[in-house]
């Protein structure tokens, strides 16, 4: 009797993903060491990476405040006027920071956001984005706004959500090494400042030490990730607050930018830089990365035309001011924006271009000056 033909490897390669839909979850998992190897699309990615979980506010916030009762909102034109699918709740003309962190990573595009409902399933295998725009380190910050997911909230999210729907894809128990094989980018603090520390008429910690709290409370979370089987990591400092359109349009006649908030941005950011060295030499097989953006947009800043750059005063869009009932920030609902939008610093008030995010996710991924990023790329990071 004819022993049964059996299919080609490169077949059966094809077919997994297809098999696995199809025989529902009743069927045997495929451990694959918790990781996704088999699938088609792995062998294409110039890295070891299978993903991106993000968290932190608006300028990696991806489309979840969309789904919350706030007014920071992006879900209107002209932002995403430059992007494929239009507003989605980008803070941007177009692409944010982690749309081009996960181009070079060479992910499925784009990280969908955990708020919206259909993000469940086979949409998660390649990460999601938890981040809320307004919200910061501490719990009450961006209350002003209203409804915000604050980090440990979207850290939560992540641990009783979308971890367990992801180890159930692939046959891992909660808490195995999966997450290893993904990118967590984390990018909050500017809010903490802005929303919390300089609104609070009775401050009773000077800024040094409200600074070490948040970096404290940042560390907690971040162990907290690596506790449920982070290891790479990718922590953005706060870009120089004190230079933007909206910071500077509340102190009459200014010029230059506010000191004291970029003075609040350079602690944080001196404070975050330590934290990595910490945490790289405290955890086991971790690997911290720390992206300085804030030098970088402050030397576009600084020398904008050097940099490709001929505006970075001025809001590309039209922002409702303080004296028309906006909060200075956002721009108008359907308001105008300008045409040479790739030769602004600042789309609104706060948030820069796309120009801007390609220039600090090229620095991110690809840069050897230690000043730019610390200790090594983000390159160099996902092939470790």
């Amino acid at each position: 009797m004819a022993k049964p033909r059996s299919l080609p490897a490169s077949l059966l390669l094809l077919l997994l993903p297809f098999l696995l839909l199809a025989t529902g979850p009743s069927a045997p998992h495929v451990r694959a060491h918790c990781r996704f190897e088999g699938r088609s699309d792995a062998r294409q990615r110039p890295s070891k990476v299978e993903g991106m979980f993000v968290f932190g506010s608006s300028l990696v916030d991806n489309g979840n405040n969309n789904f919350l009762d706030n007014i920071a909102k992006a879900n209107y034109s002209p932002y995403g006027i430059d992007f494929p699918l239009g507003p989605t709740g980008r803070f941007t003309n177009g692409r944010n920071v982690v749309d081009l962190l996960g181009e070079y990573l060479g992910l499925p595009w784009p990280i969908p956001p955990f708020a919206n409902p259909s993000t469940k399933g086979l949409k998660v295998v390649h990460g999601v984005d938890f981040a809320s725009g307004g919200s910061g380190i501490l719990d009450d910050t961006g209350s002003i706004t209203g409804q915000v997911t604050s980090l440990s909230q979207q850290v939560r999210n992540f641990e009783g959500a979308t971890l367990p729907e992801l180890a159930s894809l692939v046959g891992c128990r909660s808490g195995e090494s999966l997450p290893g094989s993904y990118v967590f980018v984390v990018g909050t603090g500017s809010n903490d400042y802005t929303y919390n520390y300089f609104l609070s008429a009775n401050r009773n910690l000077t800024l040094q030490s409200f600074t070490a709290n948040l970096i404290s409370s940042l560390s907690l979370q971040l162990q907290k990730l690596y506790n449920l089987g982070g290891r790479k990591f990718v922590l953005m400092a706060i870009n120089p607050i004190g230079c933007s359109p909206s910071a500077k349009a509340r102190v009459p006649k200014r010029v230059g930018c506010v000191q004291l908030l970029n003075k609040a941005a350079h602690l944080f950011n001196v404070e975050l830089k330590s934290l990595v060295d910490d945490l790289n030499a405290k955890l086991p097989s971790s690997r911290f990365v720390f992206v300085n953006s804030y030098k970088i947009v402050r030397d576009i800043i600084k020398n904008p035309t050097s940099k490709g750059f001929n505006n970075a005063t001025s809001p590309c869009c039209e922002v409702a001011s303080l004296e028309e009932g906006g909060n200075g920030v956002l721009c108008k609902r359907g308001g105008r924006a300008c045409t040479n939008r790739n030769s602004h610093v600042f789309f609104d008030g706060l948030h820069p271009t796309e120009a801007v995010n390609v220039k600090i996710a090229t620095k991110a991924f690809l840069s050897t000056r230690t000043t730019e990023v610390y200790p090594i790329n983000v390159k160099h990071l996902a092939e470790a």
